[in-house]
């Protein structure tokens, strides 16, 4: 097996992560993922080297106790060379194969996967013009999961703005994607891109708002994807499509079974 092009820290199982994954699966490369459960995190030394903590050093007067953000309640515990590399703070966290570069953003770890790899097969577009736009969709992307993950998270307090404010972006993004896909087989041309692999894991997670219907009961506000399928039919045929994948289906297939039952 080859060693690994870059390694990875965050959450588990996660999304954002499989996209990273999907790619170096399709160029035959291999990345090195750490991790835990969110709730486990806070027993991890956030590092190039994470590892899990002793209990002894799991206390507050250790250099590395930083204050938790956003979706985070524990004391979590990052090193200074992790800030350094990562200076938001956030997973999932890419690191260059030395550890001496951090990269992060999920939409930036797949696009440096991709250009680690065999550019002749594409997935980075053919010419400047497709890569361009692969990144004007990776951009659109990671807008709408930034709103996704806030939605998400607010389950349990749910307002109606934060309610109103995802429905907004759900249909302004779905009708992006379906108006493309009424002229192309995949979002940038005929050949699958980093697009199409990004589309597939964040619109992915946003659908898990369909097993939390009960959480939103209690406000009388039903799932913002509910019946889309009518509404967007080439955006879900697109994500069916892509799940049927082997690649895909490796680290979606379960992930999306709820989607097509």
């Amino acid at each position: 097996m080859s060693e690994p092009v870059l390694k990875v820290f965050s959450y588990l199982p996660n999304p954002r992560v499989w996209k990273a994954l999907i790619a170096a699966d399709l160029l035959n490369l291999q990345i090195e993922v750490a991790g835990d459960k969110p709730s486990n995190l806070d027993k991890w030394l956030w590092d190039h080297e994470a590892r899990l903590l002793e209990d002894h050093e799991r206390h507050s007067g250790n250099p590395a106790a930083r204050e938790s953000r956003r979706g985070f309640s524990q004391t979590l515990f990052k090193t200074d060379a992790f800030m350094l590399a990562h200076p938001f703070g956030t997973v999932p966290a890419g690191f260059s194969e030395d550890g001496n570069v951090g990269i992060f953003e999920s939409n930036s770890i797949l696009r440096a996967v991709a250009r680690l790899g065999d550019q002749g097969i594409g997935l980075y577009g053919r010419n400047v013009s497709e890569a361009s736009r692969i990144d004007g969709f990776l951009d659109s992307i990671l807008v709408f999961s930034r709103e996704a993950q806030e939605y998400l998270l607010a389950m349990d307090k749910m307002t109606t703005y934060q309610y109103e404010r995802m429905a907004e972006a759900f249909e302004f993004f779905s009708a992006g994607i379906e108006q493309t896909l009424q002229h192309n087989r995949f979002l940038v041309g005929d050949e699958m891109t980093l697009a199409d692999i990004a589309f597939a894991c964040d619109f992915s997670q946003f659908l898990r708002e369909r097993l939390m219907q009960n959480r939103l009961d209690p406000v009388d506000l039903h799932c913002i994807s509910h019946d889309a399928e009518t509404a967007y039919p080439r955006t879900f045929a697109h994500l069916q499509n892509l799940s049927t994948h082997a690649v895909f289906e490796k680290y979606l297939g379960d992930y999306n079974a709820h989607i097509w039952l």
